[in-house]
């Protein structure tokens, strides 16, 4: 069976593999990016790493190409790093095991980081490879990409030569983004004193849904687990159960798989408990028939017990909140067939002690739009009794219709594959709004082979369509 060091390029996927050896999971990037820039300086070149631990290179131009405008190639080190609930791995310590499917790169029992680390391993190659023609280089490396681009948002790009940015964190060949929406987190916060109770113990698990990116994916409409939960315990909301656990999703910017809840209840309404939850599982069956099909709620019987469970009216006001709270596609953009404008996705939710919380990604192509559903969801949270923190908020990124850049990268493009490239804008965030905020002047296109179900455990990654994105990325550097 194949293995990643036998697959071409070589020099792409061995240095792909040399990634999965170091957990790099959003948050945890300390190693991986001391990693990278020792790698880069060990190879001869200028490096800076920056507080952010951003990892910027500079390389010059080979010969011939000293008057060709500079390019920045740009990605991030940080992945989703999610794995499957019976999964015995800490993706704080453990590398990926990474295995080949046919044409499929994938991670046993967790996500890939091909999003993005295939643009780092891109990078790597190029640095390595000294006779690679081509302008003068900015490689930039930013960390935190998936929560909040903290790492472009603290980026000093102003001494970078580069007047055109490629970014490579796309994950459809031959789509060429050249705009993204713009969005912001918020974390709601809410009182859950407690008290003690005894009686029948339950464990009530949402599972079985697909998941996804809470950008990319949001328009399939398939089920968050956390939104879900919150049916689950308003149908029970008459029973006076009383909850002591309650958990879902691992990023903000993942539509949410699983939540699992524990709760005790008296033992003579243990039965119509289970009914009720059982009659509105069979309710949202029926509505994610299509969207979602592996919709289930499993309930767990985990015996006689006292617990410290929520109060009552706490409780209440946590419920109602789940019901009244919006998520998923608010509004579809009038100028662009088939793209979301505006969304939310409550993406992490936990009940730890006495207090209770939840984040909700926020994205819009519309600015006012963006604040407008801010706004409206920070103000529900209020309304029922509790408190919220707007942070992570990022730019979009506006269609630039002069792009000298675009149009170079067009051609390239129908030169190698006698066919036009899909030039289109996207719902899910891409670092470059900030760059642009930071250098107006920058000429930026995102590429990037195909990928499907990034940040979750099904990620796969295309080898040959890698392969042919290394190809591509070579001939635009090549480009006068």
């Amino acid at each position: 069976m194949a293995t990643i060091y036998d697959l071409e390029p070589k020099a792409v996927f061995s240095n792909f593999a040399k990634l999965c050896e170091i957990p790099h999971g959003s948050g945890n990037v300390k190693e991986i990016s001391d990693f990278l820039a020792d790698f880069a300086r060990n190879l001869g070149y200028k490096v800076r790493q920056d507080e952010a631990l951003n990892v910027f290179v500079e390389i010059e131009a080979t010969e011939g190409y000293e008057n060709v405008p500079g390019i920045i190639i740009q990605g991030h080190m940080d992945m989703v790093a999610v794995s499957k609930p019976e999964l015995s791995i800490d993706m704080t310590k453990d590398p990926l095991n990474v295995k080949v499917d046919g044409d499929n790169l994938y991670a046993e029992g967790t996500s890939l980081g091909g999003d993005d680390g295939i643009a780092v391993a891109y990078a790597m190659a190029i640095m390595e490879d000294k006779t690679i023609p081509h302008p003068h280089l900015d490689i930039l490396i930013t960390t935190d990409e998936e929560t909040g681009m903290d790492g472009a948002r603290a980026a000093d790009i102003s001494g970078l030569k580069g007047t055109r940015l490629f970014n490579l964190d796309s994950e459809d060949e031959g789509h060429f983004l050249v705009g993204c929406a713009g969005g912001a987190r918020v974390d709601h916060f809410f009182e859950a004193p407690r008290e003690a109770r005894s009686g029948a113990k339950l464990e009530v698990k949402v599972t079985g849904l697909q998941g996804g990116h809470s950008g990319a994916e949001i328009n399939k409409e398939r089920g968050n687990a956390n939104v879900l939960m919150g049916r689950v315990l308003k149908a029970v909301a008459g029973y006076a159960v009383g909850v002591y656990t309650l958990e879902g999703g691992v990023a903000d910017n993942a539509i949410t798989r699983e939540c699992v809840c524990n709760m005790v209840v008296s033992a003579d309404r243990v039965a119509a408990v289970k009914e009720a939850i059982c009659d509105i599982e069979s309710k949202i069956k029926v509505e994610l028939a299509t969207k979602d099909p592996g919709f289930q709620v499993v309930i767990t019987d985990l015996g006689e017990g006292s617990e410290q469970v929520v109060e009552n009216k706490a409780l209440s006001h946590i419920v109602d909140v789940l019901i009244a709270m919006p998520n998923g596609v608010q509004a579809m953009s009038a100028d662009v067939e088939g793209l979301v404008q505006t969304s939310l996705n409550n993406g992490i939710m936990k009940l730890e002690g006495d207090k209770f919380s939840f984040v909700t990604s926020v994205r819009s192509s519309i600015a006012s739009e963006k604040k407008a559903l801010i706004d409206r969801i920070t103000t529900i949270t209020r309304l029922a009794g509790g408190k919220n923190d707007v942070r992570a908020d990022y730019p979009g990124w506006a269609y630039r219709v002069e792009s000298p850049f675009r149009d170079l990268c067009m051609k390239v493009y129908k030169d190698m594959y006698q066919k036009e490239p899909i030039v289109e804008a996207i719902h899910a965030g891409v670092e470059c709004g900030f760059f642009l905020e930071k250098r107006p002047d920058l000429d930026c296109v995102s590429i990037g082979p195909n990928m499907k179900d990034i940040h979750t455990t099904e990620e796969r990654l295309s080898i040959s369509s890698a392969k042919r994105t290394w190809e591509y990325v070579l001939a635009v550097l090549a480009a006068k």
